[in-house]
């Protein structure tokens, strides 16, 4: 392992350099490639796609999920869409526009070599997925349609209606599957990774847990490849599944394996928002949404307090009584500004005191124009010259539905409200993390041999994820990036034969699960799990949530220490480690989000400047945007573990912009 962060960028021209080290990339010829083993942990869209492709290529895979079948992997929930370049509406799309955009959209805290890269096999993504037979949308002439995500000026959003996410995974799980048929892909269900295990510098394997029998199983490979999400769940109440977690990455960290940006986290705009203190998980309401929704809270505070009071119905209010806020802040991008800049506009507005739902903490977002507009186009089409409202309303209904149709149910089904009478009502949640294991342009982190893909590594989307964008990189990474450098790397291994799980590494590593989990079991406390998690969930939501400042994240830091040392003495696990034990593996995720969190909050401290997810109250305009200082701070900050979790040292890596001028973001 290295101190010297090199991230092995190609030489050369930006738009040649993956072309060029496509060119020139050690390869392992077919034969070679059957005496290679490579262990994938996590089986959602980069996982997936990467062990489908390794194994499709001729290498012995190894795949391991907790979840009971690959299918149930959190990629399944993605909602509104995956871009790319493909300028199918001859809107002026192209290849610059869309790395500019998501440069931009990061708040230029990204690497410009591996954002073009993704730019430059998103159309091939496509390709693939139709070749798969993924239902996208369609239009009235049978080619793939596309709509408008945040962030940009472009339509290059693909989608399957309100549901992309599992028509992509079911895909990649398709290809999965027919090498899993031919022996080629060994798949592990209901089994979690608890420890990496590194031989001569080299991660040579992982420790995994049956989560059914409880079984500790050792598992060897010549790489492993971590593509197991992100690391909200660090918040308690968050978009993501109640399983997703950050375990494996962060016992890869406790190896060596650096962890960048963790600070730089997504609050996603429209998520229904949180009914009580009872709640365990949050409902993410797609990005898409925004296209037709326009988002408003009432123009005058009596009648934000007679709605939130029920005496009001928001259908009541006129156009004239209702504030656009943000079509009236950001003219240019209007409902379609970036997540970051939505989430911090509908926070002002709810402290403002112009909050709609009984907490306060609730924004609108309506489709009566759109339900309108679409409705009058049908008829038009149609040729209904006389239809009256009701008629319109009917026909735009049917097009909305069409179009939204899922969102808009389940929506009804959680809120029991109907969404195409009444405005949905929506607040910002903690969705996607853009830090994650540090990976160079390789993909690899600074463990050799331990790679990292799609959301469980830093490296695409800067401070700020573009909508649609995690389902791109994802299957960038899988299908059309580890193939090529993965290669690269296990060329020098095609002698070295099957690794023994017999070597003294292993047998170390499955000793330090082992008393890890006996000290849960045999802890005698008096509080759940839950109550640990539920109690880190609000000190990060509150002093590390939307918006930061120094008071806050020290008393943050301070507090964490204080919820791991009680965790630590008074937490009770019930049952054994031998045996099903769903409390057992809460246990051992939460003492990880207990020292990500502190890390999380110190990372938060260091970079004193806002720039996208992160919010610094202390480095704001004077309108509340977020001001970034490109002088101290155009680097990823990647931290190194120490042994202990109040002193990691921090590794810069400096960001080079030689391709987009930095630039104060503007979306007016």
């Amino acid at each position: 392992m290295s101190n010297v962060l090199d991230s092995k960028i190609p030489e050369g021209p930006l738009k040649d350099k993956w072309t060029n080290y496509k060119s020139h990339v050690d390869l392992v010829n077919p034969a070679n490639k059957r005496s290679i083993d490579v262990i994938i942990v996590g089986t959602g869209l980069a996982g997936g796609s990467a062990a489908a492709s390794l194994a499709e290529m001729g290498y012995n895979v190894k795949a391991f999920c907790f979840q009971d079948s690959p299918r149930r992997a959190h990629s399944i929930a993605a909602q509104g869409g995956i871009n790319a370049a493909k300028n199918y509406q001859n809107d002026g799309d192209s290849v610059f526009r869309l790395f500019y955009d998501t440069i931009k959209g990061g708040d230029y805290r990204a690497r410009e070599a591996n954002v073009h890269r993704l730019a430059e096999v998103s159309a091939n993504i496509i390709d693939q997925c139709v070749a798969q037979g993924v239902p996208f949308a369609r239009d009235y002439g049978g080619l793939l349609d596309n709509r408008s995500f945040g962030g940009t000026q472009v339509q290059r959003t693909f989608y399957a209606k309100g549901q992309t996410g599992q028509q992509l995974l079911l895909g990649a799980y398709s290809a999965m599957n027919r090498q899993i048929g031919l022996g080629k892909i060994k798949m592990y269900n209901r089994h979690e990774m608890l420890e990496l295990v590194v031989v001569n510098g080299k991660a040579r394997g992982i420790i995994a847990r049956n989560l059914v029998t409880g079984e500790l199983e050792r598992h060897s490979g010549h790489a492993v490849v971590l593509a197991t999400g992100g690391y909200g769940n660090v918040f308690f109440l968050s978009t993501n599944a109640m399983g997703s977690n950050a375990s494996a990455a962060w016992r890869a960290h406790k190896k060596g394996a650096f962890f960048a940006n963790p600070c730089y986290t997504q609050i996603h705009p429209t998520c229904i928002p949180r009914s009580g203190d009872y709640q365990s998980k949050l409902t993410l309401m797609s990005e898409s949404l925004r296209n037709d929704g326009r988002i408003w809270v009432p123009k005058n505070m009596e009648d934000a307090i007679a709605i939130r009071e029920g005496r009001l119905k928001p259908t009541d209010l006129k156009e004239e009584d209702r504030d656009y806020y943000l079509e009236r802040r950001y003219p240019a991008f209007g409902n379609l500004v970036p997540r970051d800049v939505a989430s911090r506009a509908a926070k002002e507005r709810c402290d403002a005191g112009y909050g709609v739902n009984k907490t306060g903490e609730a924004v609108y977002l309506d489709f009566d124009a759109a339900i309108m507009r679409y409705g009058q186009e049908k008829a038009n089409l149609l040729h209904e010259t006389n239809a009256s409202e009701a008629r319109i309303r009917e026909l735009g209904e049917a097009v909305v539905e069409s179009k939204y149709g899922n969102l808009f149910q389940m929506y009804e089904k959680i809120v029991d409200d109907n969404p195409y009478k009444t405005p949905m009502m929506i607040y910002p949640a903690v969705h996607y993390t853009m830090g994650g294991l540090w990976v160079d342009y390789n993909l690899m982190t600074t463990v050799e041999g331990c790679f990292s893909a799609g959301e469980a590594n830093f490296s695409d989307h800067g401070a700020n994820r573009l909508g649609a964008s995690a389902l791109m990189q994802g299957l960038a990474d899988g299908y059309f990036v580890l193939p090529y450098t993965i290669g690269g790397y296990l060329a020098a291994d095609i002698r070295t034969g099957k690794i023994s799980t017999d070597l003294p590494e292993f047998v170390e590593a499955e000793n330090d699960v082992r008393r890890r989990l006996e000290h849960f079991i045999n802890n005698k406390g008096t509080k759940s799990v839950d109550h640990f998690h539920k109690a880190l969930g609000k000190v990060m939501w509150d002093n590390v949530g939307m918006a930061r400042n120094e008071a806050g994240l020290k008393e943050a830091i301070v507090e964490i220490r204080r919820i791991r040392e009680e965790f630590h003495r008074d937490v009770f696990v019930p049952g054994t480690i031998n045996e099903f034990n769903p409390e057992l593996e809460k246990a051992t995720r939460v003492e990880d989000f207990l020292e990500l969190g502190e890390l999380f909050a110190i990372d938060a401290l260091h970079r004193t400047e806002s720039c996208g997810g992160h919010f610094r109250e202390e480095s704001q305009t004077e309108d509340g945007e977020a001001m970034r200082d490109d002088v101290n701070f155009t680097y990823a900050a990647a931290w190194q573990w120490t042994g202990n979790p109040q002193e990691p040292v921090l590794h810069k890596e400096h960001l080079e912009f030689k391709e987009i001028e930095l630039k104060q973001r503007s979306y007016k």
